[in-house]
């Protein structure tokens, strides 16, 4: 089939004029997401981010475990940071809410869920358009990092904060792994796999620990900060 070069030329020059406006307007996007985030967290004070799956329903013991531990989080006047999402998440808004604590969900919109639990505070609770908005607010914010048992979003957050730690882009912070069962294949394929290759060094498992239940993580994020940290303040 024989075709007009210059229709060609002409659609080209079109279709690039359209995807680089687009783009200059994504920017505007983007930085209003950032302005959002900053103004909603940025009097937060000293916290703690909590991930974990979104499925794990309420008879689940990790959510009972997330629940104690937003609320041994609140009463040691740290500000409890989640996904805003249900399952771990809501547990650790929750338990933080219940006794008076500052609750923060930073949500992202998605197909499937339709807006972030009801235990957050109204000036805490915002939803973005992009993971890596999000993401930078679980960052920022939070001077310790919980992980749960959860999924692709769950490990997703969980290496951004690894990585950022292991280079030095943040101050170092505690990062708990909660459920050494749940955990233990990840950290076997880790030892067995990336360290023997060399993709990693024996230092890098000292950047986490793995623990099972709430008193460990408040055990092991107030023992970190007696250590090495005088103050809390945001990680940028």
């Amino acid at each position: 089939m024989n075709v007009d070069k210059r229709v060609c030329r002409k659609f080209e020059k079109k279709t690039w004029s359209e995807i680089k406006s687009k783009n200059s307007w994504q920017v505007f996007r983007i930085m209003a997401e950032f302005v959002e985030g900053f103004d909603a967290l940025t009097e937060i004070g000293p916290s703690v981010t909590v991930f974990g799956s979104a499925r794990t329903g309420e008879d689940d013991r990790y959510y009972r475990i997330a629940y104690e531990l937003g609320g041994l989080l609140a009463r040691e006047g740290l500000a409890v940071i989640t996904g805003g999402g249900p399952g771990i998440m809501e547990a650790a808004n929750k338990g933080a809410i219940e006794v008076g604590g500052a609750s923060a969900g930073v949500g992202v919109e998605l197909p499937f869920e339709a807006s972030n639990n009801a235990y957050i505070d109204g000036d805490k609770n915002i939803s973005f358009r992009y993971f890596f908005v999000r993401k930078l607010m679980f960052l920022k914010y939070a001077q310790a990092f919980v992980a749960f048992p959860g999924g692709l979003g769950t490990l997703d957050e969980l290496f951004e904060a690894l990585t950022l730690s292991q280079t030095g882009k943040t101050p170092k912070f505690p990062i708990l792994l909660v459920g050494r069962d749940y955990w233990s294949g990840l950290l076997g394929w880790l030892e067995d796999t990336l360290l023997e290759k060399g993709s990693i060094s024996q230092g890098d498992f000292e950047l986490f620990r793995v623990v099972d239940s709430a008193e460990e993580v408040m055990g092991s994020i107030n023992g970190f900060f007696a250590k090495y940290r005088k103050e809390m303040v945001p990680n940028f």
